[in-house]
Formats: C-alpha cells, structure tokens, sequence
C-alpha cells in the first residue's frame, strides 16, 4: 500500500527527537519507529522543519553523498551550461565513469569522452576513463558508495550500491545538473518492503537464481517502485558479491532501491579490501590519465596517506552508527523467500517476469548461439572463477560464440592473477574491454536475428542485447559457463540435479499490512507548516476520469510527437492522451474554456489561495513507458494543473514535478470512482457510458494542499478523502516554474 507524502512539522512537546550526530548529519531513532531507508533518507534530507521524521511518502530535498554519471555526463554538462551555472556545488560530490560505448573508437566518440575528460580536470571531479570499468562497480569498489550512506547515478542500475548497505537510487539526468548546480534533487521516499531471505542456499545455488525466481515468482508488482530492505536468517549466508547481483537485479524486479543490512560479512569484505590495497600499493605507481585519487605507493620510511575512502577509520564509524529498523517500523508488505527450497533459475525468453526451474528447462533441450558473462550484474571475480571452474579443460561448443567482460579493469587484474581469466581464453571466449557492450546492445558480439543467447546480465528484454527477432535468457555465470560448452542450456556437470531440493516452486510468502485510513483525519492546525509564497493552498475544479491502470507515456503523448522540438505549448494540449482516447483533448478544452469564461465573468477574482482547473484522476502506476517529458508537459498545457491516482510511474513523476504538474496519491478516492464510474466497476474497459474518459457532471473537486485531503462535491452532498500534503520540495518547484527556474533561483 503507498503511504502518502507528509511534512507536517511535529513540534517538540510531541515527539522524544534523539539522534546521533555524524558529520553533521543524524539518524532518528526511537520515536514515531522509521525503517532503516527512512533513518537513511533523514541523515540525507535537508530543509526540514525542526523536528520532522521523515516517513515514506514525504517528498523531502535531498542532499546525497555522490552523484555518478557515465557517457551521459555529455548531456548533463550541457544541460548544467544551459542553465548558466559556471561553478559546482561541491566538486567532490560528482564522480565521472566512462563505461557504455567504450568500444566504440569513432572519432565522434573520443572527442565526446575528451570533453568530460576536460570538464573533469577544470572542475576537480573524480574522473574513471573508459577502460577502468563498469561505474556502478567502480563506486563500489572505490568505496563511493558505503555503509550507511546515500549515493544516486544518472543510471537506472543504480540499485546495486545497496549490496554494500548504501541507500542507491536512480535520478534522471537534469536531476544530475542540478545536483551539480545546488548539491541536492528532490525526492518522493517510496513505500518500503521488506523481504526475508531465510535458511541457506543449496550447493550450485546462487545469489544470481535469488533474484531470478524473486523476479519471476513475485512478477505481479508486488514491489513496483517500493524501496526493499532485505533481512532474514539467510543474508549471512550470502557472499557481498551475490549481495550485490541481487541489489542490482532490483531494478528487474520493479523496485527503486534494494538495500542489504550491514553485518559482520561485510565488514570482512572490507578488511579483505583494504589488504589487497595494501599489496598494491607495493605492485602499482598512481595512474596520469585518470583525476581520481588512486593510492600511492608504500613508503618504508614516512607514513603514506590512508586511501581517502576505503580505510579502517571510515569503515569502523559506518558499524558504529549502522542503521537498523525501529520496533514497530512500518511496512508496506513483507515478502519472504525460503532459500533452502530453491534450485536454480532461469530468466525468460525475452522477460524478467518469466523465470523457469532449471531441471524443467533442461527438458526442453534450447540450443544457444551466444553466452556472455559481462556487466555490472555478475562480472566479478567470484563470477569470473565461476565459470572457470565449469569450463577448465574444457572447449566452447561448436556454433556458440561465448564473450567475457570483467565488470573493472581490477576485478580482470585479480580474475588473471588467479589464473581464472586464462582458464576461459583458453576454452575459447571472446575478450571484450571492461565496461557495459554487450548488456545494453553496443559493441560486437550482439544478438542476431534469429539466433538465442544465454546471458549473466540484468535484462532480456526484447531486442535488448541485439536484434528484437534474437531470444534471450538470464542465468548465472556457472549455467551460463556450462551452456557454452555444451551449446544448449544445462547446469555444470558437478551441479546433480537429483540431489537439489524437490520443490516445483520455492516455498514464497506475502503479507500486505494494510494500514491506510479510508477517511481524512483530523489536522491539528497548529502543526500546519506555512505554504511558500506564491503556493496555492487549494487546486480546485471539475474533474476527468481515466479508469486504466498502467497507462503509458504513450498513450498520453504519442512517440511520433516526442522529436518534434518545435511543436508548441498549444499544439500539445491538442494531442494530449491521443492514444489512450482520441476525444480527451476536446473535453479537456472545453473544461478550460468553460472555466476561463466563468472566470472573466465573474464579479469577483477567485482567491490567490486558489488554483482553479480541471483535475484529472486515474489508476495505478500511472505514466509507465518512456522518459519522454512531453507526457507531463502535455496534460500541463491541457489545463491540468494537478492528477490523482492510486500510485505513478517512477520517472514520470520525475517529469511531472520537475515541469510543475502536481501529483497526489490518493487510494480510496480512487477505488470510490472505480466502483461508481468504471465499466463492470474495475478499471482498463472505460467508462459505464462507454467513454474512455469519464465526466461526471455536476462534480468538483477540491484538494487540500497544505492539510493533506480531497473534497469531492456532488449533487448528494461531499465527501472527504485522504490525501497528500505537498511537500516544501515540491513547493519551491511549483513556484520557480520547474526544476530548471528552481536551480537559477538557487544559484
């Protein structure tokens, strides 16, 4: 259930506010129970009024830790130049990873890679060349991304940092220039599930058939955008490596974050780092192409400076103040897996929500024209001697091409020196340069048509890896090793397929803690924060209904508009939901016209506190699809200054706040309008009328900003419904016009 956005502000006579300062930052603890990506998010967001608990919901400003961007840091300078910003915030905040197109030697793509190169060097960032590796293991395995903390990227896999316990979300990329520009984005915290892994993984199970069979068996959005907060008596069990190929494969799964408890595993996976680092520091001069501070060699005589991040000091504060759930922490569900029943798992065809058993699949006999063991997901060491142990003195089938990528040019040191990397050139893979290729479909070695691939990746999504006409599954690197060699898909012939747990599916759990009110509480006016200046306190109108869940930032703004740059504010009202209902913009006009005439003549102007319009309502994960930003601009320009639905797609409630449409999640209100106006009371048929688009004459709609509620008039009366506050984060969007008015302002 989607716990609403409150920043009520709490004043001290009502709550005990303890917290441990750190650095200038604090955790809450103790009062009003917070789960630990809320005590995360609190050391993070700033701009709060004293003595608020962040709660998921809120919309607060964040000031995170690291921002990371990879080759579209190109776009990110031009957009922070379009701005007229000339200085960086804070210069240790970014950090800069070419890692996407790095096999591409076009002389187009080396000046784009020269010019961030350059921005680099002018502004003091953290640079990683193309070659250093993969940036979501690079942030790791630099200690970017640590224990405790809160890093962002501009990349959708930005999931994985919470394998190590760091709070990792992705942002979009005019996100990233204003947190270039200012140090902080805004955020929605999302609801928060928990998931129980619990026992221990059978031998020739791995962290990688986890997510696979999470992915595949809880494939009805139980975790569509909700932050995930693993526990259970299984975690210990787990290696940080499998930690973070779940982490990762999150974002498959449908979530915004994935975040691992920090234990005694990890803190010995740090120890083991500081010591290889130790022994590099005797092997390996600092490097003179790349800005990022590497260590310097030992010194037997004066002390040498302790790495910058990854050292004892820093590791030791971070289980000091580790963040842990509150008694009583809420919930939106809770998800259990039992590891012990588990087999392994593969992912597919051509879909994360399709996830089969490996002793079924192997029945069916699918012969392979391609495997790959490349990104970010499971190119590891571990992953690398994986498969080495599977294909020692062993030959790659004839007809299958298999390549190899290590996720860092140090997890290929270490992968060579073990001897691994060796093992696998000599059964015949295909070497590629550390960084994304294959995965997102750049490079050789793609997918052809007609042909199937077996792949250690994250994602097989059609036409993903290659070809859309090519077929594509995911598996762990030993599945993926053995069916390379074998050329069909098959498990390692050490993996005894008797011997493994006879489940015909693993033993899965789900409860839904359904503690949403069903009716507007009562506010206590006192507590009642005070709106920015220029903020209206009520949006209020007639209202339009669309009974559809997962309607798509196509349907609201077809892709054959989405290049046309020079298409007007106008021209858009004019198309606006064409796919989902060709009529919706001549209703929508007529609403506005309607309006604007009883506007003008009326004797008296409305009151400045209130934003009269038209307010559309809708279903659930509303604006999934595309990033295209027209999809908010559109309904913007159609005289909808604000839309209610029972949740929103992730990104474009990013658009929509960053371009000023106002967006609340208000359930109830929802599942009421369902019931009375939608075809057989469920949404996806239209209208009991027959229309797509719903207008219930006589009714109006008036919302609450500031006090978190909806009221709906009819010709029987109103009715009151709970709601969202706006939070201040959204406010000084609202009235900067946009995110990009909100960043000059800050300048």
């Amino acid at each position: 259930m989607v716990f609403l956005p409150r920043l009520g502000q709490l004043g001290p006579q009502r709550i005990a506010f303890i917290h441990a300062r750190q650095n200038g930052r604090f955790y809450a603890t103790v009062s009003n129970p917070q789960t630990v990506i809320e005590k995360i998010v609190q050391k993070y967001a700033v701009d709060l009024p004293q003595g608020t608990k962040v709660r998921a919901g809120d919309y607060v400003m964040i000031k995170p830790e690291h921002v990371m961007t990879h080759d579209n840091t190109g776009p990110v300078i031009s957009k922070f130049l379009s701005l007229s910003c000339s200085k960086l915030d804070n210069p240790r905040q970014p950090v800069f990873t070419l890692d996407h197109d790095v096999q591409n030697k076009s002389e187009t793509n080396q000046n784009k890679y020269k010019k961030i190169e350059a921005f680099a060097k002018q502004h003091g960032v953290d640079f990683y060349p193309a070659g250093r590796g993969i940036g979501h293991q690079i942030i790791v395995e630099e200690g970017y991304a640590w224990p405790g903390k809160m890093v962002v990227a501009s990349d959708s896999h930005s999931n994985h940092y919470g394998g190590v316990g760091c709070l990792g979300t992705a942002i979009v990329r005019t996100d990233a220039a204003g947190i270039w520009a200012t140090g902080k984005f805004w955020w929605q915290i999302p609801r928060v599930v928990s998931v129980s892994l619990d026992g221990k993984l059978s031998p020739g199970v791995t962290g990688k058939d986890v997510i696979v069979a999470l992915a595949g068996l809880f494939n009805n959005d139980e975790v569509l955008n909700a932050a995930i907060e693993f526990t259970g008596s299984g975690i210990e069990h787990l290696s940080i490596d499998e930690r973070l190929t779940i982490a990762n494969m999150t974002t498959e799964w449908g979530a915004v974050a994935g975040v691992f408890p920090i234990d005694n595993k990890l803190e010995e996976w740090y120890q083991g780092i500081f010591k290889k680092n130790e022994l590099r520091r005797f092997l390996t001069q600092p490097g003179s192409s790349s800005m990022a501070p590497f260590p310097e060699p030992s010194d037997p005589v004066n002390e040498t400076k302790p790495h910058p991040r990854l050292n004892p000091d820093r590791l030791q504060d971070a289980l000091t103040n580790r963040p842990t759930a509150d008694d009583g922490a809420h919930y939106a569900s809770r998800l259990s897996l039992d590891l012990s029943t588990l087999v392994p798992y593969v992912s597919g065809p051509n879909s994360v929500k399709v996830a089969t058993a490996l002793p079924k699949l192997v029945q069916d006999n699918i012969k392979i024209n391609k495997a790959y063991l490349v990104s970010c997901t499971n190119s590891r060491a571990s992953d690398i001697a994986s498969a080495a142990e599977v294909l020692r003195r062993k030959k790659i089938a004839s007809g299958v091409e298999f390549y190899i990528a290590a996720a860092s040019s140090r997890v290929q040191e270490d992968a060579e020196s073990s001897g691994d990397w060796q093992v696998l050139i000599d059964a015949g893979a295909k070497t590629l340069p550390a960084g994304c290729g294959p995965c997102i479909g750049l490079g050789v070695g793609l997918l052809e048509k007609g042909e199937v691939g077996i792949s250690a990746t994250n994602r097989n999504y059609k036409g993903r890896m290659g070809s859309p006409e090519a077929i594509a599954y995911l598996a762990s690197p030993a599945v993926v090793a053995a069916s390379a060699a074998k050329g069909y898909i098959c498990g390692p012939d050490s993996l005894d397929l008797n011997s493994l747990p006879k489940y015909d599916k693993p033993t899965i759990s789900i409860i839904e803690e359904n503690t949403e009110s069903t009716s507007a509480t009562e506010v206590d006016e006192a507590s009642l924060e005070p709106l920015l200046d220029g903020f209206p306190e009520y949006f209020e109108g007639p209202l339009l209904f669309a009974p559809q869940d997962n309607l798509t930032t196509d349907g609201m703004y077809p892709g054959k508009y989405t290049y046309q740059d020079d298409i007007t504010p106008e021209r858009q009202a004019e198309v606006v939901m064409e796919n989902y209902d060709p009529t919706f913009a001549a209703t929508a006009r007529e609403i506005r016209n309607t309006l604007s005439t009883e506007s003008s003549s009326s004797s008296s102007s409305s009151s400045s506190s209130t934003r009269p319009g038209a307010i559309l309502l809708s279903g659930y994960n509303f604006g999934t699809g595309s990033s295209r930003e027209q999809a908010a601009t559109a309904i913007k320009n159609a005289g909808i200054p604000l839309v209610i639905c029972g949740s929103f797609g992730d990104i474009f409630k990013r658009n929509s706040i960053n371009n000023g449409l106002i967006l609340i999640e208000s359930p109830t209100l929802i599942k009421d309008m369902t019931e009375r106006f939608a075809k057989e009371g469920v949404r996806g048929k239209g209208g009991k009328d027959g229309k797509l688009t719903v207008v219930p004459e006589g009714w109006k709609i008036k919302v609450d900003t500031r006090r978190g509620k909806v009221t709906v008039t009819t010709d029987k009366g109103e009715k009151v419904y709970p709601a969202a506050k706006v939070g201040r984060s959204v406010q000084e969007l609202w009235v900067n016009g946009g995110l990009e008015g909100f960043i000059r302002a800050s300048l």
